[in-house]
């Protein structure tokens, strides 16, 4: 337990506020824009690479790093699963989004990721994407749910945090993460999220 007031985060280390949230029943399917020349491919036994690239250029602003530190065989085993669905927003046949649905644990799915490249930033394709992965998780036969689920934190989009609330989630528990920060691991570039200092 953090004591209350200010505790030192040492040098090299991140700190966030992690926010669970949850549903416990599918939501109605909020209005959303039409996505003309978008499509949400599923995508079977996902290349490593081809998903550490999409990864990288959709997190790494947020330093998202979680699958960069795996190994190739570890990340390899979640992608291809058969209670792990990864799908890709398509345009103009190239991924610019990912969606992967965790169903691994009984009666559950983690909303695992869930994020688009700057290329389909601001279209509508965010609450376009929140629909069909609210429709999937509630709507996978072999693996029916009672909890759909996801978290997020300080380090990601100002955006998120309502966007989850918005679309149905409910904030259920707060945790502190401190980690390695991934610029000075070399798992990123020096120059991603500008807005972060490094220290």
């Amino acid at each position: 337990m953090l004591p209350d007031g200010y505790s030192d985060v040492p040098a090299g280390k991140l700190a966030a506020v992690v926010t669970c949230l949850e549903m416990s029943a599918p939501m109605e399917r909020h209005v959303e824009i039409d996505q003309p020349g978008i499509v949400l491919a599923p995508v079977e036994k996902a290349d490593p690479a081809w998903y550490g690239d999409l990864y990288r250029r959709i997190g790494a602003q947020w330093l998202w790093t979680s699958r960069l530190a795996m190994a190739e065989t570890e990340l390899a085993a979640i992608l291809h699963h058969a209670d792990v669905d990864v799908y890709a927003v398509v345009r103009d046949g190239r991924a610019e989004g990912l969606l992967e649905l965790d169903f691994r644990e009984e009666g559950s799915c983690e909303l695992a990721f869930f994020g688009l490249t700057e290329a389909v930033i601001g279209k509508g394709t965010g609450r376009w994407l929140m629909n069909h992965a609210i429709a999937r998780a509630w709507s996978r036969p072999q693996t029916p749910i009672r909890r759909f689920w996801l978290h997020t934190c300080t380090l990601d989009s100002p955006q998120a945090l309502g966007f989850y609330i918005r679309s149905g989630f409910t904030p259920v528990r707060r945790q502190v993460e401190i980690f390695d920060d991934p610029r000075l691991t070399g798992a990123l570039p020096m120059s991603a999220a500008p807005h972060i200092p490094i220290l």
